[in-house]
């Protein structure tokens, strides 16, 4: 089993920033795409950013040129530096991480999210 656990979030005033960890634990064979997804009150959970595991990164069109997404691969660790936040960035961010076991299977796996706010 693979566990993710997100750190980082909290509240913030806008045009701050914050800088968002995920680890991955547990019995990992190897690790593909890492990202974010984030959820705001009563809105479908959407596409932050992705990162695969040889660096390459796809964001979403709300956050291209202020947020970077970056890996760890030794550690199996994503980070997402958010800068000149927006009260329209504030949700519950949630990690995922694609895990490739040992038989070729892949399986997505979820953090339990941290909440992000921005006030204006």
């Amino acid at each position: 089993q693979v566990q993710l656990v997100e750190s980082g979030g909290g509240l913030v005033q806008a045009g701050g920033s914050l800088r968002l960890s995920c680890a991955a634990s547990g019995a990992i064979f190897s690790i593909n795409t890492m990202g974010w997804y984030r959820q705001a009150p009563g809105k479908q959970r959407d596409l932050v950013a992705v990162i695969t595991s040889g660096g390459s990164t796809n964001y979403a069109d709300s956050v291209k040129g202020r947020f970077t997404i970056s890996r760890d691969n030794a550690k199996n660790t994503v980070y997402l530096q958010m800068n000149s936040l927006k009260p329209e960035d504030t949700a519950v961010y949630y990690c995922t991480a694609d895990h490739v076991q040992v038989t070729g299977i892949m399986v997505a796996h979820w953090g339990h999210g941290t909440q992000v706010t921005v006030s204006s």
